[in-house]
């Protein structure tokens, strides 16, 4: 599905989508619950991998979505095509170790 096609069927404008992917706007849960609707998966899709922590509370990032570097990195790693992303994000995950090395 294209953003073109998200954003009709959710009634919003591609551009707004563009600013949900890339981390400048977020999300509200009306229109979380809206995208779910039209990607036809649960909304426990978004959730996913966020179990609860020691205190109950649910999982934690350390803070790490807070940092302004981290969402930097973000809006700049949206901001690249498809191929190029995915060999930045294979990069990362070699030089971080947390992808076996073949």
């Amino acid at each position: 599905m294209t953003q073109q096609q998200l954003a009709q069927a959710v009634g919003i404008r591609f551009q707004q989508i563009q600013k949900y992917e890339s981390g400048a706007n977020r999300i509200s849960a009306s229109r979380l619950w809206d995208l779910a609707r039209a990607l036809d998966m649960p909304i426990s899709f978004f959730f996913e991998g966020l179990g609860a922590g020691k205190d109950g509370q649910g999982a934690t990032d350390d803070g790490l979505l807070q940092n302004k570097e981290t969402m930097d990195l973000i809006r700049a790693y949206y901001g690249l095509d498809e191929g190029p992303r995915r060999r930045l994000l294979d990069l990362a995950k070699a030089l971080s170790g947390s992808e076996p090395r073949s």
